[in-house]
């Protein structure tokens, strides 16, 4: 299947998109500019790789005002403020040509609770189970072995893959993306330590889900143990996530695989947080922070920023330059050993018995 390259500008033309080419142009696969051959389209988002451009084979590229000339030196171009912006919707349209969604349909052996609410055109996969009460919008899609438990909702249009569990009395807000073996609402790590031994808190709190977030593979999000764990609208989660209990998460805030982020820390709005990198609980990040991979945040983050550290987690600059230095310490413990010898055969000072 093919999309010719006026549709394509077409569906860009909110973003004031330019087709210089022929736009008759048929489509055939969407691709990275060394990858590319006669019929791809491709981007170039970073003026750094203006080089592959010259080099690329692809039909068409879709690139900003800055790198007009260029791409034209080599063929056809659609021209747009944000390039990987346009790339990121023009994937969302070859998705929908390319892999419709099929009718919305109960498979036979899926449980459904009688007093559970189903909009029109949801779909619901084989061996899902949905609990008493709960209330499923319209168009969602539940996947195979999916676990909706009782009185949780999910929101319209939302769509959640195989082996996702959404726990009771959770909610999933509209357009929401869950990918294979999420686990929301799951007990937060609560427990009182009594005489040597661990008496569980129960989690009487649940999770609360804003539209148009998606959580990847595998991610846990812990319900509450009094009040609820929030994630804002757009929040983007990567694979293997763990979001403690009581955790808030601001509106567009992103986590990369195996970030975690401890109870009861708050998180602002336009973060991210790298892979691997571990918020501690009960902390707060102002918004607009952002957190290297591996990094460990130990303290409170009240100003916007880039940070990063495994040892104290500081200014990036700062955590930068003291790295450098860090680096060099064998030199100079080498180098202050041969100045101290000198300073004592110099006789300048006398060297202690």
């Amino acid at each position: 299947m093919t999309l010719r390259l006026a549709d394509i500008a077409q569906f860009l033309a909110g973003l004031n998109a330019e087709l210089i080419g022929d736009p008759g142009l048929q489509i055939e696969r969407l691709s990275t500019l060394e990858a590319a051959g006669p019929q791809d389209l491709s981007f170039l988002s970073h003026p750094k790789y203006l080089a592959k451009l010259a080099q690329s084979a692809a039909a068409c590229v879709i690139v900003a005002p800055a790198a007009r000339q260029a791409a034209l030196a080599r063929g056809a171009c659609i021209v747009v403020d944000d390039p990987y912006h346009a790339f990121a919707l023009v994937t969302q349209l070859w998705k929908q040509r390319h892999a419709p969604q099929a009718a919305p349909q109960i498979h036979p052996s899926a449980f459904i609770d009688p007093t559970a609410s189903l909009a029109p055109g949801v779909s619901v996969g084989a061996f899902a189970c949905i609990g008493e009460g709960a209330v499923i919008g319209e168009g969602a899609r539940i996947a195979e072995h999916c676990v909706i438990g009782r009185g949780a909702q999910v929101g319209a249009g939302s769509r959640l893959s195989a082996r996702v569990t959404l726990a009771d009395g959770c909610r999933i807000g509209a357009r929401c993306i869950v990918h294979p073996g999420a686990v929301i609402g799951a007990d937060g790590f609560g427990f009182a330590l009594h005489q040597g031994q661990w008496v569980k808190i129960e989690q009487l709190g649940g999770v609360l889900i804003g539209d148009d977030v998606e959580i990847g593979a595998n991610t846990c999000i812990d319900r509450g143990a009094l009040q609820d764990t929030v994630l804002e609208d757009g929040v983007k989660l990567d694979n293997l996530v763990q979001i403690g209990h009581n955790v808030r998460v601001g509106k567009h805030t992103a986590m990369a695989g195996c970030a975690g982020v401890a109870g009861s820390a708050t998180i602002g709005a336009h973060c991210t947080v790298g892979g691997g990198a571990i918020v501690l609980g009960h902390l707060s990040l102002a918004d607009h922070v952002h957190v290297s991979a591996a990094s460990v945040v130990t303290r409170s983050i009240l100003k916007p920023g880039n940070y990063t550290g495994l040892f104290p987690i500081d200014d990036n600059a700062v955590w930068e330059k003291n790295a450098a230095t860090l680096k060099q310490l064998h030199t100079l413990r080498e180098r202050l050993r041969l100045a101290e010898k000198a300073i004592l055969n110099s006789g300048h000072i006398e060297e202690k018995s």
